[in-house]
């Protein structure tokens, strides 16, 4: 495994032989790291710098879909917890991109609390073969479809993130 720390945030990689939980456990939390990263530093208006407008895209954005994945497919499908998203009464999970008067400070206490809240329930089901049923998907699915499928989220918007503080201060890399 490697470390790494940026700005206070640390970054630990997956251990190169684990097994299969902790190896996704360790891939899930290196993408919540990354995007923590990808915004250390930057004050609240950089954090709403939009990466090219017309797109509402921003990393304080980021944040808030990033809460709103972990609340949906971890306390939503996996416990089934009857709770709405937390800046849609539609559902509507793009809605959260739009945060042109969000604070670092709210997205990330939502983030940080769904991640808690995932992590909790992760790490109590028996096994990755626990099911529940998504109504997104219309059918059941296991935790570790949910893990994979949220890792595979993280990725992609880790990918929007690295464009997005470039374009803000020119920081590259992890």
């Amino acid at each position: 495994m490697t470390t790494e720390s940026a700005g206070g945030v640390e970054r630990i990689g997956p251990p190169p032989r684990g097994g299969e939980r902790e190896t996704l456990r360790a891939f899930l939390d290196f993408h919540r790291a990354t995007l923590a990263m990808k915004c250390e530093g930057l004050t609240d208006e950089e954090l709403r710098h939009r990466s090219s407008p017309p797109s509402t895209l921003t990393l304080l954005g980021l944040v808030r879909h990033m809460a709103e994945v972990e609340r949906s497919w971890f306390r939503r499908v996996i416990d089934a917890e009857d709770v709405p998203l937390v800046w849609s009464d539609e559902g509507d999970y793009q809605v959260a991109y739009d945060a042109r008067t969000a604070t670092r400070e709210e997205a990330f206490a939502a983030w940080q609390a769904e991640v808690a809240h995932a992590r909790r329930i992760e790490a109590a089901a028996p096994s990755l073969d626990v099911t529940a049923h998504a109504a997104r998907w219309g059918e059941d699915v296991s935790l570790r479809l949910v893990m994979l499928h949220v890792i595979l989220e993280y990725a992609r918007h880790n990918g929007h993130a690295d464009f997005l503080r470039e374009a803000i201060d020119g920081t590259v890399g992890p």
